[in-house]
């Protein structure tokens, strides 16, 4: 309970602003304040009302509200880790980061492994999220993919290859993060030590005209499943060390990649005018739907996880768009994927 003879001013906090009321003593029912946020050293406004405590309170939620609708208007965000509000929506209300999760991903696939008669031996150590399936169709018309035997998810099949003298593993068609991050959870229990995900993409800060990679350093949390890995942040970043290693590997080989951010969305039909032009001043390269997710899954579970965003259109804005390449951009992407995952292993084996 709040007790103004005990406390200091109470303090609310919202994007990088402090709100502070002084009231009299008798204003203390924990009730008035069960919706306010408490704690920070953010700049901060001062409202002292000492006779009118009830007006207090009233100037206090009309700073709140304004306060709101200004900052979320201008797009401006603070990645301090505040206090999240009482009635703050579900996906952000009592979230308890470090406690373990009851439901494990090797437990899913020991039972998925029972039902299915398979023996438990390891996937390919590189594997790939092929969200768009162009890569796996394309292998699989060569001759080139077998339907792995180590593979023991309900939801999905994953494929084998050899491509420059290297095993890889991939998946298709596994769009937006929740089903990425799924989908990762239960390759690093079955083998997999190290996972990229090559998606195409939407031009936002165009880098010259599409086709073309972006390696994706950091990636704008625009989805659900990254707030269960991560407390509330604007970016979810990459691995440095990933990154330069990609970016490195893929001018080696000339192919054209460039290194940048990206606005993760669950809401691909959503991608409106205001939205674009709020994701172009933040110098967003593209739009996808899968890297903030993966990339919270990453930093919390300690794994090694790259994404690249094949940027191939406009948002179909012209006639003309979601032009490819060869075999549908898998030619060039599996270029892609030899370099980084040549790259990937010529790293590990110095640190081994």
């Amino acid at each position: 309970m709040y007790d103004a003879k005990k406390s200091p001013p109470l303090v609310i906090c919202e994007a990088g602003v402090r709100f502070e009321l002084a009231s009299k003593p008798a204003y203390s029912r924990e009730s008035d304040f069960s919706r306010l946020a408490l704690g920070a050293d953010p700049p901060w406004i001062g409202v002292t009302v000492c006779s009118w405590p009830h007006f207090g309170h009233w100037v206090a939620n009309r700073l709140w509200f304004a306060w709101g609708v200004l900052t979320r208007g201008l797009g401006i965000n603070d990645n301090r880790n505040m206090s999240i509000k009482p009635n703050a929506p579900p996906i952000l209300a009592d979230k308890d980061y470090a406690a373990a999760s009851v439901f494990e991903p090797a437990n899913l696939l020991r039972e998925a492994r029972r039902q299915k008669s398979i023996l438990e031996t390891a996937v390919p150590e590189i594997c790939v999220l092929d969200p768009d399936g162009d890569i796996l169709r394309a292998i699989r018309r060569q001759g080139r993919a077998s339907r792995s035997t180590a593979w023991a998810c309900y939801h999905t099949d994953l494929y084998e290859f050899d491509h420059e003298d290297a095993r890889y593993g991939i998946i298709g068609c596994a769009v937006g993060g929740s089903f990425a991050v799924l989908l990762a959870e239960q390759l690093f229990v079955s083998g997999c030590r190290f996972l990229m995900s090559i998606t195409s993409a939407g031009q936002i800060v165009a880098q010259g005209p599409p086709p073309y990679f972006v390696v994706i350093d950091r990636a704008l949390r625009d989805e659900g499943t990254s707030y269960h890995y991560l407390p509330p942040a604007e970016f979810a970043p990459a691995d440095p060390a990933l990154v330069d290693l990609a970016i490195t590997a893929l001018n080696q080989r000339r192919l054209r990649a460039y290194k940048g951010a990206a606005w993760t969305t669950d809401a691909p039909f959503r991608e409106t005018v205001g939205a674009i032009e709020r994701c172009r001043a933040r110098e967003i390269l593209a739009v996808e739907m899968e890297a903030a997710a993966l990339y919270a899954f990453a930093q919390a579970r300690k794994k090694p996880v790259l994404c690249l965003a094949h940027v191939t259109n406009q948002m179909a804005v012209n006639t003309g768009d979601f032009e490819k390449g060869e075999s549908d951009g898998a030619a060039v992407s599996l270029k892609v994927i030899a370099a980084v995952g040549q790259a990937w292993r010529t790293m590990t084996s110095c640190l081994t």
